[in-house]
């Protein structure tokens, strides 16, 4: 017995609902693939002296003293494990830590190679990491180190960041460091066209 005309329309009706569905899975499975952009705004606090101290020097540079800064060496180097808040205030809530090395890499300028890794602690990335090395001028405001790496939902971050100084207390030893941090991060897995081909097969 051959279907009816109404039982013929809600097959059609079905079927384009199917092809419908399907193909906004697809879509979203396509998207999932591309990149993610993240963009954070940092503070980092620089204390290096008193008893908040969290930047020690590590190497005293043995050669004359700096053609600019007088008081440091060309070789100088410290660790750090700087404290991060999103405001631009010591007494903000801490959202992570910034915790690696920074050293005078110029003998003429006052230049900075710096490599650290951000330790996020709170927030949508919290238990993430993103890894951050490049040259920064100290008193530069364009400088762009490279983030080139992360953990967690940063995982195999890149991307870039503006090292800017906003604030520097010399009688205090503190500075504050804005990092405007622009990267992006790609999707756990690429598992758009595997999921598509097991469609298929299940159609088929």
């Amino acid at each position: 017995m051959a279907p009816s005309s109404s039982a013929k329309q809600l097959i059609a009706v079905a079927g384009a609902a199917f092809l419908l569905a399907t193909a906004v899975a697809f879509l979203l499975a396509a998207d999932s693939g591309r990149p993610q952009p993240v963009h954070l705004r940092l503070y980092m606090h620089d204390v290096m002296r008193g008893p908040g101290t969290t930047a020690i020097h590590l190497i005293h540079g043995v050669r004359p003293p700096h053609d600019v800064e007088r008081s440091a060496y060309f070789g100088d180097t410290a660790a750090i494990d700087d404290v991060v808040t999103e405001e631009p205030d010591a007494g903000a809530r801490a959202v992570g830590r910034v915790q690696g090395t920074y050293m005078l890499a110029s003998q003429h300028e006052e230049v900075l190679a710096v490599a650290v890794t951000v330790v996020l602690t709170a927030g949508p990335y919290s238990s993430s990491t993103f890894s951050v090395a490049g040259r920064v001028g100290v008193y530069d405001d364009k400088a762009e180190p490279a983030v080139f790496g992360g953990t967690g939902r940063l995982r195999r971050a890149a991307g870039y960041l503006t090292w800017r100084m906003v604030e520097l207390v010399v009688s205090e030893g503190y500075v504050m460091v804005e990092l405007d941090v622009h990267m992006s991060v790609p999707p756990v897995s690429a598992a758009g066209g595997n999921w598509w081909s097991s469609l298929l097969r299940s159609i088929n």
